[in-house]
């Protein structure tokens, strides 16, 4: 197969090569102590290296390269950065290779055909999963232990998203927790409109009439631009009417964004949905102190339990009546916004705070949350997968979006025992 660095790197970092009499290119024979550390930053491939040449004992970086010529390609030679390289790997030693002062060892001789024959199958396999025929192999060890560092990896992430927004709201925890709520509400098709909605209204605003619904759902629908037509019944026109005096005495601009209504169940219409969120809002107080302080995940989902406002049991949009179906949150939607909105911002909580007992509470509700359904997920059960909770479907969502649709098997915890482990050889090799 045709090698890469990727490669490269991972035979060295894990020591897939024959150790044996390991020679440089000048002959003299080099033992490696400690291969260093991964750098994922700029600089040499491997940081804090010990190597063995004859008597002496040398600490420093180590650099890899497919051809030995890229040290002067790549202008190594010139950069401060690879000033302590105390040793060239390469895969080959070629023709326009320059002699240097470094010492220089090849691998090309050195690393198991088998182990080349295994990734390559890996990269040609059309399947989602090019591992499949292998999967039920793994050690169930191997397995909790990785899906665990996928959790973590799946939520840092969260937490990220969850930085940029608190760099935006100043550090206001409520507010942060009020935009990724509404964003939430807003699901897939409308979650960025919602989000809009919600920045362009204020806490300290949605404080002041809280305890008036109509006024929520007045604010919520008018910023969304539900209440811009002329209307029949008696409740959008009341509505219109306390949107449009309350606009003006908070100067609200209304956010240029498209709800979209199509190809869309009734339940998740954005009006259904605004008003919804509009009760959370009237119900709930203090939410992240809530969820923050609380130990039990029951009277987060409790808090969570509400239902929209009598009109809306007999509408999906304004003006149109319907027969009587009361317009709740379902716990499909409630176990959403815990695994979306409510655990990522603990997390990220305990993660910025440096609280482990907050790390852990957030971790430890994810295990009381059924696991998603959705295709991916569908797709690793079909293999033979066992998912028991959201812990294990969040950290497989991650590993199917960021290396399996990648093909980044040379960084899977699975990927990697597979090629290391001649019990689980291809059949067709």
């Amino acid at each position: 197969m045709l090698l890469n660095e990727e490669l490269l790197q991972f035979v060295w970092q894990h020591r897939y090569y024959n150790q044996d009499k390991l020679y440089l290119t000048t002959g003299e024979e080099i033992i490696i102590l400690s291969p260093g550390q991964r750098n994922t930053n700029q600089g040499p491939d491997f940081l804090h290296a010990r190597i063995k040449i004859n008597d002496t004992i040398l600490v420093g970086n180590i650099e890899l390269d497919l051809n030995a010529s890229n040290w002067q390609k790549h202008h190594h030679n010139k950069s401060e950065h690879y000033t302590n390289v105390i040793l060239h790997v390469v895969w080959n030693v070629d023709k326009q290779h320059k002699t240097a002062s470094i010492p220089i060892v090849e691998l090309q001789n050195k690393i198991p055909n088998l182990l080349l024959d295994r990734l390559q199958y890996l990269m040609e396999q059309p399947k989602p999963l090019p591992c499949s025929y292998a999967i039920t192999k793994i050690s169930p060890l191997i397995w909790k232990s990785w899906k665990d560092s996928l959790l973590i990896e799946r939520l840092k992430q969260k937490t990220q998203t969850i930085e940029k927004m608190l760099l935006q709201t100043k550090r206001h925890w409520e507010t942060c927790l009020w935009w990724l709520m509404a964003r939430n509400f807003g699901q897939t098709t409308n979650a960025d409109a919602f989000e809009e909605i919600a920045k362009t209204i204020p806490l300290t605003i949605v404080g002041k009439h809280k305890n008036q619904i109509h006024q929520l759902e007045s604010l919520l629908l008018g910023q969304a631009g539900l209440l811009n037509d002329n209307f029949k019944e008696d409740y959008p026109i009341m509505l219109k009417k306390e949107y449009t005096y309350l606009q003006h005495k908070y100067k609200l601009q209304q956010p240029k964004i498209l709800l979209h209504f199509l190809r869309m169940r009734p339940f998740n219409f954005p009006t259904i949905r605004l008003a919804e969120l509009a009760m959370l809002l009237h119900k709930a107080s203090h939410l992240f102190s809530l969820i923050i302080e609380t130990e039990d995940i029951k009277i987060i989902r409790s808090t969570l339990q509400i239902q929209a406002n009598d009109y809306w049991h007999y509408h999906y949009r304004f003006d149109e009546i319907t027969d009587y179906k009361p317009k709740r949150l379902g716990k499909d939607m409630i176990d959403r916004l815990l695994i979306n909105v409510i655990i990522p911002i603990v997390f990220a909580y305990g993660h910025l705070q440096q609280d482990a007992n907050i790390i852990e509470k957030a971790i430890a509700w994810l295990q009381h949350i059924p696991a998603e359904k959705n295709h991916i997920i569908t797709i690793w059960k079909d293999v033979g997968v066992d998912i028991e909770h959201a812990v294990d479907s969040q950290a497989l969502l991650t590993l199917y979006n960021e290396y399996c649709e990648q093909k980044h098997c040379l960084q899977c915890a699975v990927g990697h025992t597979i090629l290391k482990k001649n019990d689980m050889i291809v059949k067709d090799l």
